[in-house]
């Protein structure tokens, strides 16, 4: 919707043709329905790409700012949640009614529920056949997202058309989603346990956010988040104390004939202390440990190393890493190299945000990007 109504501004004749009879899905259930629309704090380096600086121009060249003036224009309330988070106040369906409104202006043509047969390369540009009907066009932008959450529609189409044209396709995985232990593992006896961590995926950043245990594994934004760089077999580290120091704490409680859960407690959720003592070390009172013991639970409370069996996959991810290789397209443009006239832009391509309304920024600045040079 972005990019047709940036080309149809520009005076360009434009079709929007979806397979989906529901216009916008991903938009409306994000954010728990309050869509988390930008993010302030917007930047390249909040993005993975095999090229880390693809992404720099079409930010700059369409940024949060500019989305943010765009929807108080339309004199949608919003509101800022924690880390530059940007919320409507009340529903994700102010953000789809301001795109459709954009398009609307002077007058794109919609196709709902109409799947696309085929797409041809012709002299003047394209021509793109469904059961219904055909059309030609100069240009032609993919705007189909990723593999992530295929219940409301997502599919694989995006990709598809790049390989037709001879673009390479980066490796795809599940991002920004929760990650699953086998039934035997800790994790399982503690759904519904959260508790604030600073984690880390194995590679990338580490993020300090809540974790929230369930019946399948580990959720919750520093999950969430780490997803993205976590590549299956390797392991996860979580501090479980993060900002605290548990030899000093331990070194305060080290008289006490309180059993190591029991103290635990005071900074932990109290099921999740008697299960992580429980795995590592037999259950006594603290003063009965060795100050080697008491270093040793330390050091695991700062540095728990566990290794995930996979994650919950496309169904659970709310977006998919990798996509169409950015070294196929232009950074200035987002059409193709060697296809003119041919532009991907969005979670098709191989830029994926961080959780927090920075994928959306990058829906928004690439489809803007493309519909000014469609």
């Amino acid at each position: 919707m972005m990019a047709a109504a940036t080309a149809s501004q520009r005076g360009r004749g434009v079709t929007l043709i979806d397979h989906s009879e529901r216009l916008a899905e991903k938009i409306r259930i994000s954010g728990g329905g309050r869509c988390n629309f930008t993010n302030t704090q917007t930047t390249a380096e909040r993005y993975l790409s095999r090229n880390p600086h693809f992404c720099k121009s079409a930010l700059a060249q369409y940024s949060a700012q500019d989305f943010l003036d765009l929807v108080n224009r339309y004199q949608i309330p919003w509101h800022e949640k924690k880390l530059g988070q940007l919320f409507c106040d009340e529903s994700a369906q102010d953000i789809i009614d301001m795109l459709k409104a954009e398009c609307d202006l002077v007058g794109t043509e919609w196709r709902m529920g109409t799947a696309i047969a085929t797409i041809h390369k012709t002299e003047s540009g394209f021509r793109v056949d469904t059961a219904q009907e055909s059309w030609q066009c100069e240009s032609l932008i993919i705007a189909t997202g990723g593999l992530s959450i295929p219940p409301i529609g997502a599919t694989g189409f995006g990709y598809e058309v790049a390989k037709q044209f001879g673009l390479p396709i980066t490796p795809l995985a599940a991002a920004l989603v929760p990650l699953t232990f086998e039934p035997k593992d800790l994790f399982n006896e503690l759904a519904g346990v959260s508790l604030d961590c600073d984690a880390w995926g194995g590679e990338g950043p580490h993020f300090r956010e809540n974790v929230l245990f369930t019946h399948r594994g580990v959720s919750g934004p520093a999950i969430l988040q780490i997803s993205s760089y976590w590549q299956p077999g390797r392991e996860i580290a979580l501090d479980l104390l993060p900002g605290r120091d548990a030899h000093a704490l331990f070194e305060d409680a080290k008289r006490s004939d309180a059993l190591l859960p029991n103290v635990l407690s005071d900074w932990l959720p109290k099921r999740f202390a008697q299960a992580f003592c429980e795995a590592i070390v037999p259950i006594k009172p603290i003063k009965q440990y060795t100050p080697r013991e008491l270093a040793s639970v330390a050091e695991r409370l700062h540095d728990w190393r566990v290794v995930p069996s996979g994650s919950q996959g496309y169904k659970k991810a709310e977006v998919t890493r990798g996509g169409v290789d950015t070294d196929a397209l232009s950074s200035k443009t987002l059409m193709a190299r060697k296809v003119p006239g041919l532009f991907f832009v969005g979670e098709v391509v191989d830029v994926t945000g961080w959780l927090g309304g920075y994928n959306f920024q990058w829906a928004w600045s690439s489809g803007w990007v493309a519909g000014q040079n469609a």
